[in-house]
């Protein structure tokens, strides 16, 4: 079976696009940490951070309210569910197929607890927001698997592909895609105009992308233009990100990420405000307030100093 996106050809499209990076992340219990913006953030950049979550089974994390500033996070399920809270701390869930997204902006806290109703798979993305939205009014916005538009064996969870587009307006060029292919597929990835960055994350088989791909690996392909051809080895699944490469720096803080120390400031100052107000309405204690401002002081300290 063969699937094809896209007709650009570029000039030297016969030489395989090399792969530069591979990972296989850091596990800690059900996380792996495949990508953070210290790291592979700063080749792959607007996407900075990138965490794959596996639950064997039904579980329950009381998890803590804690903030972000600077960036915008997409959660995708691909498989199973999850049941959380919104940043206005109301219930909701994310079944197989869909997706959350949160536009942190400027400053927001979420969190609370998280249960599966058995195994699920997950990502979560970080997207890092340029100077324009950095500080910006925060947003948030659940898709159902029904409104995730799909083109051939991908889902379209960001941007665009051929004439599918998702609902969520992204934040600069990008696509980012949940793409299942079946033992044999050939299935060419064709970028859009500008986008030079290319990863990959594989949750399950194996492929070529002219080097083996396995099961747990994230890779990372030389920027460039050039398509991409996928051929399963078995059944497989993965997630892909495309993009034109940011030009802006990385400031990074304990909870945030953005372009400049300015910015980082600002966003701690309104992630302090909202905080304060969480308190008074009872969501947050004093106490993991201060926590939470401890850790943001001490790492905008070196941050300051490194400057």
């Amino acid at each position: 079976m063969e699937s094809t996106t896209g007709t650009r050809v570029t000039a030297d499209s016969q030489r395989a696009r090399r792969v530069l990076q591979r990972t296989k992340g850091k596990s800690t219990g059900p996380i792996t940490r495949l990508a953070s913006p210290s790291d592979i953030g700063q080749l792959i950049k607007p996407f900075v951070f990138l965490d794959y979550v596996e639950l064997s089974a039904a579980l329950s994390i009381e998890g803590l309210l804690h903030p972000h500033s600077g960036i915008a996070t997409l959660t995708a399920l691909v498989g199973g569910s999850l049941h959380l809270h919104d940043s206005k701390g109301r219930p909701r869930s994310i079944m197989a197929g869909g997706v959350e997204w949160m536009q942190a902006g400027r400053g927001v806290w979420h969190g609370g607890s998280v249960r599966s109703s058995g195994a699920a798979r997950a990502y979560q993305l970080w997207v890092a927001l340029p100077p324009a939205l950095e500080l910006s009014a925060p947003s948030e916005m659940f898709l159902r698997p029904e409104e995730v538009p799909s083109e051939g064996p991908a889902q379209v969870l960001l941007g665009c592909l051929n004439d599918q587009e998702s609902p969520i307006s992204v934040p600069q060029p990008m696509t980012y895609l949940h793409v299942r292919l079946s033992e044999g597929e050939n299935w060419r990835y064709t970028p859009p105009q500008g986008h030079d960055v290319l990863w990959i994350s594989l949750y399950s088989g194996s492929l070529d992308a002219g080097e083996q791909v396995s099961e747990g690996e994230m890779v990372i392909f030389e920027k460039s233009e050039r398509s991409v051809d996928f051929v399963a080895r078995e059944n497989c699944g993965f997630v892909l990100g495309s993009a034109a490469h940011s030009p802006f720096d990385l400031v990074e803080g304990y909870y945030s990420v953005h372009t400049n120390t300015a910015a980082l400031h600002r966003g701690e100052q309104e992630i302090a405000r909202v905080g304060a107000q969480l308190c008074a309405e009872g969501r947050l204690t004093h106490e993991r307030a201060i926590h939470v401002a401890s850790q943001m002081s001490a790492v905008t300290k070196s941050v300051s100093v490194s400057d």
